[in-house]
C-alpha cells in the first residue's frame, strides 16, 4: 500500500489519509441536511481528481449518493467515463446502485470506511464488486478509519431521533 512520509520520518498509509480527507468532505453534507457520506476519486499518482458528498436532500435527487456525484465529476474532469487506474474512497460501504456505477465506470479499486449492514453491496448484504460472474471485479479495502466514519453517521442519526 502506498504511504505518505511524515515530517518526523514516520509513514501513514495513504488509504488512511485519503479517508480522513473523505471524512472532512462528509461533514460538509450536514449543512444541507444530507447523510454525511463522501466519496473521493484519486488517480494512479494519488492526486485527487474528483469529490462528492450525499446531495439527495440538497437536490431532491434519489440518485445523488456521494459515489455517483464523485464518479460523474471524475468522468467530467478526465473527459472519459472509463475511470481505469483510479481509486474510489468512500466513508460508507457502497449500496447496490453505487456498486453498479463503480462497475460500469471500470473503477479498479475501492476503499471504504464504515460497513452498511442494511444496504451494503461490497460484503455486508451483497458483494457485487467481487462477484466473479461479472465482467469486471474490483479490489476492495474495507474498514479504513471505520470507527470515525461510523461515529459520524451515528451522531447524525442520533440527532434526528
Amino acid at each position: 500500500m502506498p504511504t505518505h512520509v511524515l515530517a518526523n520520518g514516520g509513514a501513514v498509509p495513504t488509504h488512511q489519509n485519503w479517508m480522513r480527507e473523505a471524512i472532512v468532505e462528509a461533514r460538509l453534507a450536514l449543512a444541507t441536511g444530507d447523510v454525511p457520506v463522501a466519496a473521493l476519486v484519486f488517480d494512479s499518482s494519488g492526486q485527487l481528481i474528483a469529490s462528492g458528498r450525499n446531495e439527495r436532500e440538497k437536490t431532491q435527487d434519489p440518485t445523488a449518493h456521494a459515489e455517483l456525484v464523485a464518479i460523474r465529476a471524475a468522468a467530467a474532469a478526465t473527459g472519459d467515463w472509463h475511470l481505469t487506474d483510479t481509486t474510489l474512497v468512500v466513508t460508507l460501504e457502497p449500496c447496490v446502485m453505487c456498486a453498479g456505477a463503480i462497475l460500469a465506470a471500470r473503477i479498479p479499486r475501492v476503499v471504504f470506511g464504515a460497513w452498511d449492514d442494511k444496504a451494503g453491496a461490497v460484503g455486508s448484504v451483497y458483494d457485487l464488486l467481487r462477484d466473479r460472474r461479472l465482467n469486471h471485479t474490483v479490489e476492495v479495502t474495507a474498514g479504513v478509519e471505520a470507527e470515525a466514519c461510523s461515529a459520524l453517521l451515528l451522531d447524525f442519526f442520533d440527532s434526528r431521533r
